[in-house]
């Protein structure tokens, strides 16, 4: 455990390669792309945003993947305030379909087609499921960062997937009726799900955020620092292969900065949900 505790502090601070931005439009596809200096074959995710944001308020967190080594695109669609959860999960994958098919920056980066992932946070969580579930084999893995439940419900294609993932919700989120992470985590058997201890579920979105106007919360960066490494360790196994992070997906390991599941503890239902809110 110290072992993994001192891969989980190394991995809150940037990794060693410089990162470079680029931009999708090129291709045809609105948004950004980070990719390390140079490298080939190295593993490569889409990440679908949250509601009412773009790729923008998730530069840092895509900086950080690629100075780990993993190529982070994200498509800049989908950003008004009724927007599909279907299209943006077919704009994932239009943009691991990019970064895999074509040589990046100066011609020195390439993302292997076997080392494909989609990670969302919140609506772009469940898009990330629906994205997954649509691809099937071209992916490795699926993450869902604090999923919010969507139109159609996620969990109807989660339950599905064979692929390994990882969900991330905090504590709050058991009784928000906006969260669907527990639900997920039920119809997704193959997933692992942790708790973000005292992490806030709007909290990824960095900078100010419109969202606040109706009460979705704003950027925290314990949160931000947390998620980030969590991610990295994850991909940096499942993806890329590299055993040292073996801890970040094995769901029996308790990681830092997270909270021991209970097994026993019942999940609450969507009207335990509404009765909760109606208390507060």
């Amino acid at each position: 455990m110290a072992k993994t505790k001192k891969l989980f502090a190394a991995l809150t601070r940037r990794g060693p390669h410089r990162v470079l931005r680029g931009d999708l439009a090129f291709a045809g596809q609105p948004g950004v792309v980070y990719t390390p200096e140079s490298g080939f074959n190295l593993p490569g995710i889409a990440f679908g945003h949250d509601w009412l944001t773009g790729s923008d308020r998730y530069a840092g967190t895509l900086e950080h993947l690629a100075s780990w080594g993993i190529v982070a695109a994200a498509p800049d669609t989908e950003k008004a305030f009724a927007p599909s959860v279907l299209n943006l999960a077919v704009d994932l994958g239009t943009t691991l379909d990019i970064i895999a098919g074509v040589r990046l920056g100066p011609g020195k980066i390439s993302v292997h087609p076997s080392k494909l992932g989609v990670v969302g946070h919140g609506f772009g969580g469940s898009a990330a499921v629906f994205a997954a579930a649509g691809m099937g084999s071209r992916l490795k893995t699926a993450a869902a960062l604090f999923p919010a439940v969507s139109s159609p419900p996620a969990e109807q294609p989660a339950a599905g997937l064979a692929l390994p993932g990882l969900i991330l919700r905090a504590s709050a989120d058991s009784s928000s009726l906006r969260s669907n992470a527990d639900a997920l985590a039920q119809a997704w058997t193959s997933s692992t799900l942790r708790i973000v201890n005292k992490g806030e579920s709007g909290g990824l979105v960095e900078g100010r955020r419109l969202a606040k106007a109706v009460g979705l919360p704003g950027a925290d960066k314990g949160t931000q620092k947390a998620v980030r490494a969590l991610l990295t360790g994850y991909l940096l196994f499942v993806l890329a292969g590299d055993k040292t992070y073996r801890d970040f997906a094995d769901p029996e390991v308790t990681l830092p900065k997270t909270v021991a599941l209970d097994p026993a503890a019942e999940q609450p239902t969507l009207e335990d949900k509404v009765v909760a809110l109606l208390k507060g």
